[in-house]
């Protein structure tokens, strides 16, 4: 891999496009469900339907089932103007502005249905902007520089944030709702104003769909093509369901007010993210079923849809052969030490830091590290290129998770909190845009769009499932350490504790304070001894890729 000269490469024409770009990808994210659902709460409307609007995000999740429709149709006008990426970013762009336009000229809550469509709409918006800007960045720069457009895109992402969290906030309060909307929606113009400046990406040709003329538009093919499109709308509405914990989906898809008992289970108890994740599973299979051509019939919709969503895996698994399973492995486990840590605000008050210290340290400090974080990734993946950051970021996760441990064993002192939370973020930052990088990499040409649609939906399907215990990990350990179980040997660390440490905490548990400390350093070296599963399979698998990379090539360019 070429690797460019560090820090110069964020001075570069791109970097700036890209940070401009991830403003707009970031700006109706929050703006369909977190602010919205503020707006919607100021008229009064109850707090069971304002989570109904979480659905507007599940575009998001499910953006890979539409990704192959960005890489292989060309838009009229625009395309011949700007290219196939830029035209698809600006009419996704136009789309979000009329959507936050349609929701700002009236009453969120005097219509909801109404006011559900749109927000649906801007959502769907939203994630088609989502892919056509990663396959823009994977194809308008080398992989030495995906670190750097990785990192300008997340800082771009997190200003608009603040602002669309923020501001949008701010302006409702001193003009009201409708304005604040329409403001948002003007901010969009920086987003449009960074495809306009986008250099031109790379010329991967998308490939053209299957089939023969008007054979997709005959009778037969247009009653084939409603089935399986039947078919896959169902499947996205399990998969929604597993993917956001949240049942409603279901209810419309059974037609059913619980989802035949089903609802009553999905957000709650120990069986609830089995569903979830099962969900998932099913929902899956049942796209690869919708997508297979019909045994014995050669058809025009099996060819097209086999080709769309299967191709794309099959280039993937040719490509890399017998790595494949194993980078996708990696994909999956890299950042779980990170995701496990899913109980940390219980965790900052059980120990006895007060909700303004946790608020100052991690929504500020925390957020600077984070960026910090980001800004180092994008320079190591340019100065050591993507293998060598991306194995340093695999170290990086849990050893940070230790400083967590330390936490627990000095009690509630703030200095130690910066500490924690401050490397913490620094290696999750440094970390995400290392994968980001990496991903990218992975993706062909003619494919940008689906593979990394499918990379970037499910890498954080395992960390659902194994986060959803991390609660009962801490409440068995501390039990244990109490009943002279496995984690009583953490108990003489506890000695140190200042008075008042994890005394709230354990009196709701019915625990000792000393044995719930034990139990979340428990937790903590559990979330390391994870991590370190995820840097042994990369070691393995950056030290097979860069033999492979420089393997002796082929005519066609491909290692022997």
């Amino acid at each position: 891999m070429a690797r460019a000269g560090g820090l110069a490469v964020y001075g570069e024409r791109r970097v700036f496009v890209m940070l401009l770009l991830g403003f707009s990808a970031g700006l109706p994210n929050l703006l369909v469900f977190d602010t919205l659902s503020a707006w919607l709460r100021d008229e009064g409307v109850s707090l069971s339907v304002i989570g109904f609007f979480s659905l507007a995000t599940l575009a998001y999740s499910a953006k890979f089932l539409w990704a192959p429709l960005v890489d292989r149709v060309n838009l009229p006008l625009l395309g011949a103007r700007l290219g196939h990426r830029r035209s698809w970013m600006l009419a996704a762009q136009l789309a979000i502005v009329v959507g936050l336009g349609l929701i700002a000229g009236r009453q969120a809550g005097g219509d909801l249905a109404l006011t559900a469509a749109f927000a649906v709409f801007v959502g769907f918006a939203g994630a088609t902007q989502d892919i056509v800007i990663d396959a823009w960045r994977i194809e308008a720069a080398p992989d030495s520089k995906q670190g750097a457009m990785a990192a300008a895109y997340q800082w771009g992402y997190r200003i608009a944030g603040l602002v669309a969290g923020g501001a949008s906030l701010a302006l409702a309060e001193t003009v009201n709702w409708n304005f604040s909307y329409a403001a948002m929606g003007s901010l969009m113009l920086l987003g449009m104003a960074g495809v306009l400046l986008a250099p031109a990406e790379a010329s991967r040709p998308a490939p053209s769909p299957a089939g023969r003329g008007g054979e997709h538009l005959a009778p037969a093919a247009l009653g084939e093509w409603a089935l399986r499109g039947l078919l896959l709308l169902a499947a996205a509405l399990i998969v929604g369901a597993g993917l956001s914990g949240n049942a409603f989906t279901l209810t419309l898809l059974t037609f059913s007010p619980d989802a035949f008992g089903l609802a009553p289970l999905w957000s709650g108890g120990a069986a609830a993210v089995w569903l979830q994740f099962g969900a998932v599973v099913l929902g899956l299979g049942l796209i690869v079923l919708a997508c297979r051509p019909l045994p014995g019939l050669d058809s025009a919709p099996g060819r097209a849809l086999a080709s769309a969503f299967g191709e794309p895996l099959r280039v993937f698994f040719r490509e890399f052969g017998g790595l494949a399973g194993p980078i996708l492995a990696l994909i999956c486990v890299y950042r779980l030490s990170d995701f496990v840590l899913n109980i940390m605000n219980p965790f900052y008050l059980d120990l006895g830091f007060s909700k303004i210290e946790v608020a100052e340290v991690r929504k500020v400090f925390g957020m600077v590290m984070t960026m910090a974080g980001v800004f180092l990734g994008g320079w190591a993946v340019a100065r050591l290129g993507v293998l060598r950051a991306l194995v340093i970021g695999a170290f990086a996760g849990p050893l940070s998770n230790l400083v967590y441990a330390v936490l627990a064993l000095s009690g509630p002192q703030i200095e130690v909190l910066f500490a924690a939370i401050g490397l913490d973020n620094l290696a999750s930052g440094y970390a995400g845009t290392c994968l980001i990088a990496y991903m990218s990499g992975l993706t062909s040409a003619g494919f940008t769009a689906t593979q990394y649609a499918l990379f970037s939906s499910l890498y954080a399907l395992p960390g659902k499932l194994i986060a959803s215990q991390s609660g009962r990990i801490v409440e068995g350990a501390a039990h244990s350490a109490d009943a002279g179980g496995f984690a009583a040997a953490l108990l003489p660390l506890m000695d140190g504790l200042p008075p008042g440490a994890f005394v709230d905490g354990a009196a709701k548990l019915g625990a000792s304070p000393t044995g719930l400390g034990a139990g979340y350093v428990t937790f903590f070296l559990y979330s390391v001894v994870i991590g370190l599963f995820a840097v042994v399979l990369c070691l393995a698998v950056t030290a097979r890729q860069g033999r492979r990379t420089e393997a002796p090539v082929t005519g066609d360019g491909k290692p022997v």
